[in-house]
């Protein structure tokens, strides 16, 4: 079987907009979560989030190719532009990869909702001025696949082109999906792009109907506090995140950096609840990885960290603390974990893929990113997460995990490059 390898990667997000300033401010235990400008959100019971600031998208777009594309798809365009030159394989100036590897390069996206911020002022007009003043750019700029769409064109991937919907487990799908593709020789190369921009009345306003979101907004820089005591619910953020993958050998034959080899994934559906998890699901999706991990090196591999799916829910960090400590058969053998979702909120669809990148340069950097705003560590979520400091550490083994509602689970595991 193929063996598959990460030559680039890309983010933007609340905490910067590429990957250099994103993880120094993550591991600066920085947070981008603020009080909500991109509407009038005065009147909402919940009036934070982690925006994306100061993001002009003709700096990535033509100017009269912004109005077709959401505000997800633009943030995608960026983050990937990022990743595609990081790999080599393109620069700014000419961003389209050679005609002669194109029908071999795929892109495969992931996105939690889409454009609803589209959607939401589309079915406004409707409503207020008929059907007839609804934007011929509607629909193409809100589908959720348009984020592979769009990006396809700009760098000329030919190879398979898809997009996962799976809620907040959506990128993390992707990769596996992307790996999963190259290990069966269906591409050589395929670009990855996690992308959400559900910041608007509808995303907010329904989220907090649900009562899924902290309510802290006199203190927006700690109101997303995973695995502490008086966490009140998750903080909603965009952006977005990117990744070239491919086969070790072309990587290896065209002298590319390699970032690391994907030894392991897993996927799982809990088959119980739309939005309560359990744990068996992402115990599953984590014995899934280790398995696979086992199949392609001839052991079971030695976690170094996990980059937790930490929403700062009350029920979440809690059951994913324990699927954690059965996977590992105990407290007492689980490797150092944190969320990242402190520093840059949570982003839906797109958390797998920019929390993948965090997992990945900790791997590269040796030090995990810190868990944010811990005052008073929940008992129930006993394990080593590396409160409020950065840790610096020999890494070697990383795992990254992203569960969605539905009841939808995934786990990658990525490990250092090994001749």
């Amino acid at each position: 079987m193929r063996r598959v390898v990460v030559t680039g990667i890309g983010t933007i997000n609340s905490t910067g907009h590429n990957v250099k300033d994103s993880f120094e401010a993550v591991v600066n235990g920085v947070c981008g979560i603020d009080t909500i400008t991109l509407f009038d959100a005065s009147d909402f019971s919940v009036q934070i989030a982690g925006e994306v600031k100061d993001f002009d998208p003709t700096t990535v777009m033509d100017k009269k190719e912004v109005k077709k594309a959401d505000r997800f798809i633009q943030l995608g365009i960026k983050a990937a532009l990022e990743a595609m030159v990081d790999s080599g394989y393109i620069t700014e100036e000419s961003k389209k990869v050679d005609a002669s590897i194109a029908d071999r390069f795929g892109i495969i996206s992931g996105s939690g909702i889409g454009g609803l911020s589209t959607i939401e002022k589309n079915s406004v007009v409707c409503e207020t001025k008929g059907s007839r003043k609804i934007s011929p750019f509607f629909i193409p700029s809100s589908l959720a696949n348009m984020l592979s769409g769009f990006i396809s064109i700009e760098h000329n991937l030919k190879g398979p082109s898809l997009s996962h919907v799976t809620a907040c487990a959506a990128s993390t799908h992707a990769l596996n999906d992307a790996v999963k593709t190259i290990m069966l020789n269906g591409a050589d190369r395929i670009l990855v792009v996690g992308a959400e921009s559900a910041i608007c009345g509808a995303g907010v306003g329904g989220f907090a109907a649900m009562k899924a979101l902290s309510t802290r907004n006199d203190d927006p820089k700690k109101s997303s506090r995973p695995f502490d005591m008086d966490r009140d619910g998750f903080v909603m953020g965009e952006g977005a995140g990117a990744l070239v993958v491919e086969d070790l050998e072309i990587a290896l034959a065209r002298g590319a950096k390699i970032y690391c080899e994907i030894i392991g994934f897993g996927e799982s559906g809990d088959a119980n609840h739309i939005t309560s998890p359990v744990t068996d699901g992402p115990l599953r999706a984590m014995k899934a990885a280790f398995e696979m991990a086992k199949n392609i090196t001839g052991e079971y591999p030695k976690i170094d960290y996990i980059n937790t799916h930490g929403t700062s829910t009350p029920v979440g960090d809690k059951n994913e603390t324990a699927a954690i400590k059965e996977a590992f058969g105990g407290k007492e053998n689980c490797p150092p974990v944190s969320s990242t979702k402190g520093q840059i909120g949570h982003c839906l669809g797109a958390a797998g893929a920019i929390e993948a990148i965090m997992a990945i340069k900790a791997l590269e950097e040796g030090i995990i990113p810190p868990t944010i705003n811990v005052e008073n560590q929940d008992p129930d979520c006993d394990l080593d997460i590396v409160p409020n400091v950065a840790r610096k550490v020999e890494l070697t083994t990383v795992m990254s995990n992203n569960f969605g509602f539905g009841g939808t689970n995934g786990s990658v595991i990525f490990r250092k490059y090994i001749k």
